[in-house]
């Protein structure tokens, strides 16, 4: 029998998905469960399990291809053997990906792995009439466009999507639609535009002047941004144009936490857990957030949201972009809590296991460019937080005590913090990280 397998729905606000690799060929049996297809959206890398056993007969969307939750993107035959099915007579990766149908038979890819519910019944991807209740063409522009775009339209103050021409499926709008749109400057007080939003005015954002043009050699080639890259990037130069980014530097003796950690290291491994530095440092950073509630804040237009929640993202470099998993209220875990939320999380995120949920919501981020061996790095405010901490290598350096001028040698880490200045002021992040230093400095 055959089955349609379909684009799952990685998360609530999740409504579209980028295929990036096929793991199996036409012609190969796979298992249930077993790693189908890799997407990535603009929260997180996954592999998508296969919802059932069956050889693959059909591939309906190609690498690099961006659908909708619930398009149908493969088909199993559940009944033939591996090998029955050449790839000749079915593979389909030329053809665009089809709109799911709400017939019986397309099933779910989950991501956590379970055969389950069928697909719900598809949106209409080629009429741009209404009627009967399926929305427009106009309406899925409004509705069906990512978080992203809508994000965009908003910090241009374009209440409106429909006056767009979408190039995405179902006519939705992309964000090279929306860009191409901004610059033309059609959105300055015409279709779709309702102005500068002026309950916001400290989340508008600045126009980025254009880039120099580029004079090509021939031994230079082209090769674009994969989609979490193209994320990041948009991201990166977002939040340098809404906060104003300050930074401050200090210097932490880790000769307490690495006793600490020698002590502590055998028992942790007898519960499986992994002790790393990032855990004490995670664990410091919460009781300083928890000291100072308007470090753990957002701003949203002219007032400051205080979090309720310490919510500490956790960089991890992946091999070719970075991502973020975050440890939920942190305050509240011990230390093995920490270590082992951590552990998890970071090793998920390496074999893009990783949900949606998993990835948003940190209130604070700790990025740890020592890894490398870097002394520091200086990052950029990960939004809609207001501040950021990297920490830079552990390292044996000369030190001088303050009190006595004794020269001694300890091991060190430099931290630097960018915080935006609209909310933070010098002293405040001073402050603070002088108590995540007292912190460390003095674990017990």
């Amino acid at each position: 029998m055959r089955s349609e397998v379909v684009m799952p729905q990685m998360g609530e606000s999740v409504t579209e998905g980028t295929v990036t690799a096929w793991l199996k060929e036409i012609g190969d049996f796979v298992e249930r469960d077993e790693p189908l297809f890799e997407i990535t959206t603009d929260k997180v890398d996954a592999e998508v399990p296969s919802p059932l056993a069956g050889v693959l007969v059909e591939r309906l969307a190609k690498v690099g291809d961006t659908v909708e939750i619930n398009t149908v993107v493969a088909v199993l035959d559940t009944e033939a053997k591996a090998g029955e099915v050449s790839a000749a007579s079915h593979e389909a990766a030329s053809a665009p990906a089809k709109a799911a149908s709400a017939s019986s038979g397309a099933v779910s890819a989950s991501s956590g792995g379970s055969a389950t519910a069928l697909a719900s019944p598809a949106p209409t991807t080629t009429s741009a009439a209404s009627s009967n209740g399926v929305p427009s063409r106009e309406e899925l522009r409004r509705t069906r466009s990512t978080p992203l775009v809508r994000r965009i339209a908003q910090e241009h103050g374009i209440a409106d999507l429909s006056p767009i021409e979408g190039s995405g499926m179902s006519g939705r709008v992309t964000k090279a639609d929306i860009m191409a749109f901004i610059e033309s400057g059609a959105h300055q007080g015409t279709n779709g535009s309702t102005g500068p939003i002026a309950s916001q005015p400290a989340q508008q954002t600045r126009q980025a002047p254009a880039a120099p043009p580029i004079t090509l050699g021939d031994r230079d080639r082209y090769e674009p941004l994969g989609p979490q890259r193209a994320a990041i990037a948009e991201h990166m130069t977002r939040s340098r144009a809404t906060s104003a980014h300050a930074h401050t530097i200090h210097e932490i003796d880790f000769s307490a936490v690495f006793k600490a950690r020698k002590r502590m290291k055998a028992e942790f491994e007898e519960r499986g857990v992994k002790l790393t530095y990032t855990a004490f440092m995670v664990k410091a950073v919460a009781d300083a957030l928890r000291a100072f509630p308007v470090v753990n804040a957002s701003l949203d237009g002219d007032q400051l949201v205080y979090r309720g929640d310490i919510n500490v993202g956790v960089a991890v470099a992946l091999e070719a972009s970075l991502i973020v998993p975050v440890v939920r209220n942190v305050d509240e875990l011990s230390l093995l809590g920490v270590a082992r939320s951590i552990n998890d999380l970071a090793e998920r995120a390496r074999k893009k296991r990783l949900k949606p949920d998993e990835v948003r919501g940190g209130t604070f981020t700790l990025s740890n460019h020592g890894i490398f061996g870097a002394e520091f790095g200086v990052p950029i405010i990960n939004q809609p937080q207001t501040a950021i901490i990297s920490t830079g290598a552990i390292k044996k350096r000369v030190v001088v005590d303050q009190k006595t001028d004794a020269i001694m040698v300890r091991p060190t880490a430099i931290f630097c913090m960018s915080f935006d200045h609209r909310t933070i002021d010098g002293a405040t992040a001073d402050a603070f990280l002088a108590h995540i230093r007292t912190t460390l400095e003095g674990w017990e």
